[in-house]
């Protein structure tokens, strides 16, 4: 990627993050780039795989989910605060896209009991396909999350996941025919939480028909600015690691 059109979206990306709170529109956001809205939009969505509008939506709920667990702030501050009118709103996009409401998420400290599957793509979705691959990472002791969205964005119910104790192979059968991306994450450091560090890999999209066999390896890397980030919420990899290590 041209390093001129790099530093534009990362100006973008730093006005999103510094504004959660105002109404911005793809106009204000071009602006900070120093782009016309249309150039703006096509190599915003060619550096990061999302339009402007969906990467502020997701930064926004990114950062309801750190206040949720870092602050005492009641729902409807925090929807304001992220740029929420309506509560109600933000509580239907939080609970869609994390996969819980705030205020479990909240309870929960962050962390999902369990991933389940997008029950539309059960039983009556099964095919022959498959997906398989190798993940691999600097970090070997890194626990691992794959799944397989919809969506450029890691949210709401993945069509399959799993998880892996370190880098490794991994195969979801039965993928049901679609249009699919395929996500990873690791969040290595210490079990007390300091100095974590988050890795992500993607591939996609990939395209799956009835007896489709499609490999794709993954090469987990520390996010950068124009990852979007990550919504669903995901298992405490620290303690399956602690469990693992105490089973051992």
């Amino acid at each position: 990627m041209d390093e001129s059109i790099q530093q534009a979206v990362n100006r973008a990306i730093i006005a999103m993050r510094e504004n959660l709170g105002e109404q911005l529109t793809v106009d204000d956001i071009a602006r900070a780039a120093m782009f016309s809205k249309f150039h703006f939009t096509r190599i915003f969505q060619r550096a990061t795989g999302v339009s402007p509008g969906r990467f502020l939506s997701a930064l926004r709920l990114q950062r309801a989910k750190h206040l949720l667990v870092s602050t005492s702030l009641n729902v409807a501050d925090i929807s304001l605060r992220v740029g929420y009118n309506s509560v109600g709103t933000f509580s239907t996009r939080f609970s869609k896209s994390v996969g819980m409401s705030p205020t479990a998420y909240r309870k929960r400290a962050g962390f999902a009991p369990h991933i389940p599957l997008d029950p539309y793509f059960g039983r009556e979705h099964r095919s022959a396909s498959h997906v398989y691959g190798r993940v691999w990472s600097a970090q070997a002791e890194a626990t691992v999350f794959v799944g397989l969205f919809p969506d450029r964005i890691p949210q709401g119910r993945p069509v399959r996941c799993t998880i892996l104790p370190g880098r490794g192979q991994y195969r979801f059968d039965s993928v049901p025919p679609g249009t699919w991306y395929l996500l990873a994450q690791a969040v290595t450091g210490a079990l007390d939480g300091a100095d974590d560090t988050i890795s992500v890999a993607t591939r996609g999209p990939l395209t799956i028909g009835r007896d489709t066999v499609v490999q794709a390896d993954l090469g987990l890397k520390p996010a950068d600015t124009l990852d979007p980030p990550v919504l669903l919420a995901l298992l405490d990899a620290r303690k399956l690691a602690l469990a693992r290590t105490t089973a051992a």
